[in-house]
């Protein structure tokens, strides 16, 4: 069996949706109990991450445009570790490429990658907490960004606004710090560092954004310091109802037409591939037997984090690589199989035969399936085998007529 004789066709998988109305007038709405806190004239720090969040770019302005109605003086600092190549300029241009910057905000971005010391953590392994310069000597701290899945571990906190406060607003230096402690360690201790951040008093709030199963902005939640931990640990949850997923327990061959940082922290979702490649992680559904990720996004600036999850690769990926930017990240992490260069094929259709190569699939048998990345799971091409499943737990919709799969001067086409 060569690629151009596996039939698949366009199927939609259900997820919830439930997209916020007014986005603008949630955002005035919850932040209201800052009226009673932000003092005219005060210098109000908005700490902004790397993440490609829906409407970020809206809600960022929308928190601007309050705190100066307020009277404030609000700016914004990347509040993203080690992202960016770790550097002050790199994460000021993710942010300008997400449409935070000073033109579009009407707020000056300050980044920086230089950090004040907090003091230590009280826990039984105390180690060091730090925070941004430029927020630090603020007059106070808000904090955006969207709460869902880790990519790394599951716990009580996760991807949200408790880790923002001490691996984002932490930068460089903290990111290191705290990824020596792998996996298990930053479950157990992001929340003893946050502890420490809040108690610095510098946090006036924080700003908890939750998705939909369709990538749409669903909530937007005020936290006050005294309850960070409770809405961010509840936004987890409903957001763990929420998330998009294949519903499948075996995927032969996943094709993923692009990964990168403003899709996934690791490029391609964890929690939708079922792969997770740390040591003492287990991994979930579904159980993939070849990824093949074929493209890396424009907006992850060479930023190739995540690769290493992925079986095969194209030339096409392999030559947007940033190195620095993706080393800078991946050794921060701690985590260097995610930084291994998969197989790289030459084309798109080079690659799909690498992984079915020799096989004893049939057309009717093999289990494929194609997304556009691991943040849109609406619209998707399955195979017939993959379909049958699909319609047999009720979860999608054929949407089309099988063809086959489709190259054109060896690069896939049909999204």
């Amino acid at each position: 069996m060569n690629a151009n004789e596996i039939m698949v066709c366009k199927a939609s998988i259900r997820h919830e949706s439930c997209p916020l109305a007014d986005i603008r007038g949630k955002v005035k709405e919850i932040c209201s109990p800052l009226g009673k806190t932000v003092r005219p004239g005060s210098r109000i720090a908005v700490a902004v991450g790397s993440r490609g969040v829906a409407n970020i770019d809206i809600i960022v302005k929308a928190v601007v445009d309050f705190l100066k109605e307020a009277g404030a003086l609000p700016f914004v600092v990347p509040a993203m570790g080690s992202h960016g190549g770790a550097t002050a300029k790199g994460q000021a241009e993710l942010l300008a490429g997400y449409g935070i910057s000073e033109s579009e905000t009407g707020a000056e971005v300050l980044s920086s990658m230089d950090v004040e010391y907090l003091g230590e953590t009280d826990s039984e392994e105390p180690f060091s907490v730090y925070m941004d310069k430029n927020a630090f000597h603020s007059d106070g701290v808000i904090a955006i960004n969207r709460v869902k899945s880790h990519t790394d571990y599951h716990g009580e906190h996760e991807s949200g606004i408790v880790k923002m406060l001490v691996i984002g607003l932490g930068k460089h230096k903290q990111a290191v710090l705290m990824h020596r402690f792998g996996a298990e360690g930053l479950r157990r201790l992001i929340p003893k560092a946050a502890e420490k951040v809040i108690g610095s008093k510098k946090i006036i709030g924080c700003v908890g954004i939750l998705e939909d199963g369709l990538d749409n902005t669903a909530d937007i939640v005020f936290a006050p310091p005294d309850r960070i931990f409770e809405v961010d640990g509840e936004l987890l949850a409903r957001s763990k109802e929420l998330m998009a997923k294949l519903p499948f327990e075996r995927i032969d061959t996943l094709i993923v037409d692009s990964m990168g940082k403003n899709i996934s922290g690791t490029g391609m979702d964890t929690n939708v591939i079922g792969r997770i490649r740390i040591k003492g992680q287990q991994d979930a559904p579904p159980d993939c037997g070849f990824i093949v990720v074929l493209d890396l996004t424009a907006q992850s600036h060479g930023n190739a984090t995540g690769m290493g999850l992925a079986d095969i690769t194209t030339r096409r990926f392999e030559k947007k690589i940033d190195r620095n930017a993706t080393n800078a990240n991946i050794i921060t992490s701690g985590f260097l199989s995610r930084g291994f260069l998969p197989v790289v094929a030459e084309t798109d259709l080079e690659a799909v035969e690498i992984a079915i190569n020799g096989k004893s699939y049939t057309p009717q048998s093999i289990k494929l399936a194609r997304i556009r990345d691991t943040l849109h799971l609406d619209e998707v091409y399955l195979s017939k085998a993959l379909l049958l499943e699909l319609l047999e737990k009720k979860k999608g919709e054929q949407l089309s007529e099988f063809m086959p799969l489709s190259f054109v001067n060896g690069e896939i086409s049909g999204f």
